[in-house]
């Protein structure tokens, strides 16, 4: 079930908003529990299975690591374990399979099995581990009621692609909210611009970037790569931060406070910037459970001592960093997805964040000059990776990408009269979202949020947004495969 579809508007959300508001405070959470479950179920029956089966082994785990603080490190590591073996099982052991039998002539593994991904296992695999760290950290309390545990981890706003909540984000709200209407108002006004960011902005921009992409790299003109590449660029975001606002304001309806996913990535002046504004609970999750884990445990190694007296301090913290950034930026690559495409663009992002560290580019300029070129040089990185991104080959990325800096014969004419993609009104969204993907219009508007006018404007958008939904092919969100 997709936020955007006729089913989850009309029948699905109604609903639900209709039994949360009517039941008794004690009774929302089974409510949105067995709302949630539902939704999870109507695409994927036999993944909800999964799914519990986590749950339940980590709500054991967690009562085990706060009853049994002598054996929380091994009960901990038992947990963190069986999380990912699923996790690594139904996303990854294909791909693996696939690369050893490439390693070998002739193949030692005669028959791949073919394994269903369980939408959104990316993600609630990360929810859960949170949990479990944190817990054993002692910054949260073990939950002891299961159908706590499993709103949380299952709740539908953000359950299949994010933003990736901390329990610690919610702990108090699971256990006690109230419906208050003003934030009623505020969560449905967020799904609103979300949903009119998905179908209005995203899903047009899609019809450009899959006409480009899905044409042979050899077929496609210089000024055409360009376009394909920055249409992406855009269907990307607001197909994903769309999803996130509609996640953020759900939650908001059903009082969570769910944190911000993006802040304008676009506008970044560094790859670095542009990490700390784009996908923002997952980068955090990355920093927090394992960057700087793994940068600590360097440094207290002996290996870090022995360098030390070898090249010095400075230049050992120098390769340090570089070990912690790759490791990192190579599972972040790798969670996107199982595909050497992915790999590579998670070790292209840190290897600019790297040179950006040693270069100390991150410092602020106060000349506009300097900040329009760091600007500039940001945008041209982060496309070039969605490229990459976007691929379905490195092979194919590596030839689009030679393209986008003149390696093409292609006439332009022959190209455009083949796909006709290009037309008026993609060409008014293309510049309409460039524009929204700053945050000059939102300052110039938030004068208006909460008036009468904001409420006129919220229900047009909806209209024209449904509309488009109703009439247009299905979309899913570009996430939805992590």
């Amino acid at each position: 079930m997709v936020f955007s579809s006729v089913l989850f508007l009309t029948m699905f959300l109604p609903i639900v908003l209709g039994l949360y508001f009517l039941a008794q405070e004690k009774m929302r959470n089974a409510v949105l529990l067995t709302a949630s479950l539902i939704f999870y179920a109507w695409g994927e029956p036999k993944a909800v299975i999964v799914m519990v089966a986590l749950i339940v082994l980590s709500y054991v785990v967690g009562l085990g690591i706060e009853k049994f603080p002598k054996y929380s490190k091994c009960i901990l590591t038992f947990g963190i374990l069986s999380n990912l073996s699923a996790l690594i099982y139904y996303k990854y052991w294909m791909f693996l399979l696939e690369n050893i039998n490439l390693c070998y002539s002739p193949p030692p593994i005669s028959v791949i099995p073919k394994i269903a991904l369980p939408i959104g296992i990316s993600f609630y695999v990360f929810q859960i581990l949170s949990y479990l760290i944190d817990l054993y950290r002692g910054q949260v309390a073990a939950q002891r009621n299961l159908a706590s545990l499993a709103t949380y981890v299952s709740l539908f706003p953000q359950l299949v692609a994010g933003p990736i909540v901390r329990y610690e984000t919610i702990e108090k709200d699971i256990q006690n909210r109230s419906v208050r209407y003003e934030q009623v108002y505020q969560g449905l006004r967020r799904f609103v611009i979300g949903l009119a960011k998905k179908v209005l902005i995203a899903d047009q921009m899609a019809f450009v970037a899959d006409t480009v992409f899905n044409s042979p790299v050899k077929e496609i003109p210089t000024l055409f790569a360009w376009v394909g590449a920055l249409a992406y660029t855009l269907q990307i975001y607001y197909d994903f931060s769309g999803y996130s606002d509609m996640a953020i304001g759900l939650g908001r309806v059903f009082n969570f406070k769910f944190l911000e996913n993006f802040n304008y990535p676009y506008i970044s002046k560094s790859i670095s910037e542009y990490w700390r504004r784009w996908h923002i609970s997952m980068g955090s999750w990355f920093r927090d459970y394992l960057f700087l884990p793994l940068s600590r445990a360097l440094s207290l190694s002996k290996t870090y001592a022995a360098l030390s007296r070898k090249i010095g301090r400075k230049r050992t913290n120098i390769f340090l960093t570089a070990v912690a950034l790759l490791v990192t930026w190579f599972i972040i690559g790798f969670w996107h997805g199982a595909g050497w495409s992915f790999i590579v663009y998670g070790l292209y992002n840190g290897f600019f964040i790297f040179v950006e560290i040693l270069t100390g580019w991150n410092k602020e300029s106060k000349s506009p000059f300097v900040n329009l070129i760091c600007h500039l040089y940001t945008i041209l990185v982060f496309i070039i990776g969605f490229v990459i991104f976007r691929s379905d080959t490195l092979d194919y990325a590596w030839q689009y990408i030679k393209t986008m800096f003149g390696d093409s014969n292609a006439p332009l004419n022959s190209f455009y009269k083949a796909t006709e993609f290009l037309t008026y009104s993609n060409a008014m969204i293309f510049i309409i979202g460039c524009i929204l993907s700053t945050p000059l219009l939102a300052r110039w508007y938030s004068k208006y949020e909460g008036t009468k006018i904001d409420a006129v404007v919220m229900l047009v958008l909806f209209i024209v947004a449904y509309v488009f939904a109703i009439t247009s092919t299905f979309s899913p969100f570009i996430y939805f495969r992590f």
